[in-house]
């Protein structure tokens, strides 16, 4: 029987048609097809609402900015840049389905990442099955990293402080005083979050032979609490002369400071690992900068008069977007600019957006961001170049007390009393 030649021919380009189809799609792998047109996208999955929404909305705020500042000189490579956020409302499962409709639906061409641990690690891991890099504007806390190493991922990249570190720079602050000074007890409360408890116990192993532990309560409460009257109570009770609070935001540490208050409790120290380094929302919080005054809070090295890479750009910019003062810039707004500081670097040293390459520029390179110098570790990608910064409430201003080379004021010990 003869063949129709022109239903052979339309067979063959089927054919060609289908293997070209293929061939594209293998090719977009970690790249996208927004490659040659005049916007690049970059997509976010964020707590928009919900328990993590305070820090949600802090880096949607940074990444905006860096954005607007990147478009108004030019773009990158020559590309306007278009940030797309999707809400995850602080659920897991939520970030492993906006990751997947960001890449694959959207077609976006690179992605920016999350702070909070149980949600940065689904965050990274559907961002690698399409071989994305994923910048973490956070430290990367063990759990990220051992759930990095046991999923053999290699994307993920923490531009902040590694999170065990961050309370160092208050123990040796309490370490460094006089003896007559020193203080003799300590209290450890905290959720049972990643952030605080491996601070709290990293903390604890550096001053716990040192000063008496009172009460030892470093996660003891769901990260979901929303009463902590109690945990509040068994630290008055304590009567511990310093606190360290393992808190994650400025509704949880501004809880436990109106009870203490409430009760006429008054440490001689106080440093909450999350909360005061919220600006403005920790003020609302407390009830106001006297309330706030001689709180203690760890943090990467950000201030708003630092010296550090293009700062003053970031600080104008930032008032002149979304009013206020310097002062009250949220540590996530930081993060997040920071993360779109080190993501345009690595493009730019790259000359491409494709994610192999820039995977391999992270892994490579240093950056310069206003929270300071990044160089990621060759085996976790934790920053092992970040310095740990002491952070207080003074006079209604947050500002850098240690270490002393980089102290914008003394700090103040004891803490003025309730």
């Amino acid at each position: 029987m003869s063949v129709n030649p022109v239903v052979r021919i339309s067979k063959v380009l089927s054919l060609l048609t289908v293997t070209l189809l293929v061939l594209a799609g293998v090719s977009a792998c970690g790249t996208s097809s927004d490659s040659t047109q005049d916007t690049i996208t970059i997509g976010a999955s964020l707590s928009l609402k919900g328990d993590f929404s305070d820090s949600g909305l802090g880096l949607k705020k940074g990444y905006e900015l860096w954005a607007d500042n990147i478009n108004k000189s030019g773009g990158l490579l020559g590309k306007q840049i278009k940030i797309d956020i999707l809400d995850d409302g602080g659920t897991p499962a939520q970030v492993t389905t906006n990751i997947n409709t960001l890449i694959h639906n959207h077609k976006d061409s690179l992605v920016l990442g999350e702070v909070i641990t149980g949600l940065a690690i689904p965050g990274f891991e559907t961002a690698d099955r399409y071989g994305y890099a994923y910048i973490s504007p956070g430290g990367l806390t063990g759990k990220i990293t051992a759930a990095e190493k046991d999923d053999n991922k290699h994307n993920v990249f923490g531009i902040s402080l590694p999170i065990k570190s961050y309370l160092s720079s208050f123990d040796q602050y309490v370490l460094s005083l006089p003896a007559d000074q020193k203080p003799q007890t300590v209290a450890f409360m905290g959720s049972q979050s990643p952030f605080a408890t491996q601070q709290l116990a990293f903390s604890k192993a550096e001053i716990g032979d040192k000063l008496k532990v009172v009460l030892d309560a470093g996660g003891s409460y769901p990260e979901e609490t929303t009463d902590y009257t109690p945990m509040a109570q068994q630290v008055v009770n304590s009567k511990a002369d310093i606190v360290v609070l393992g808190s994650g935001s400025s509704a949880e540490a501004g809880a436990f400071i109106k009870a203490f208050k409430q009760q006429h409790y008054n440490p001689k120290a106080l440093i909450a690992t999350g909360g005061p380094d919220e600006g403005k929302a920790f003020l609302d919080a407390v009830g106001g900068a006297d309330t706030a005054e001689g709180v203690f809070v760890p943090n990467s090295g950000w201030y708003p008069q630092i010296k550090n890479y293009q700062n003053d750009v970031f600080t104008k910019s930032y008032v002149a977007k979304y009013g206020g003062t310097a002062d009250e810039i949220a540590s996530d707004t930081v993060q997040g600019y920071a993360a779109g500081q080190v993501l345009e670097q690595a493009v730019k040293k790259a000359n491409s957006f494709d994610n192999a390459k820039l995977q391999d520029v992270l892994k490579s390179a240093s950056f310069d961001t206003v929270q300071g110098p990044v160089q990621f570790d060759e085996t976790d990608h934790t920053n092992k170049v970040a310095i740990p910064f002491l952070f207080q409430w003074l006079s209604g201003h947050l500002q850098a007390v240690y270490p002393a080379n980089e102290a914008q004021a003394n700090p103040e010990y004891p803490k003025k009393t309730w």
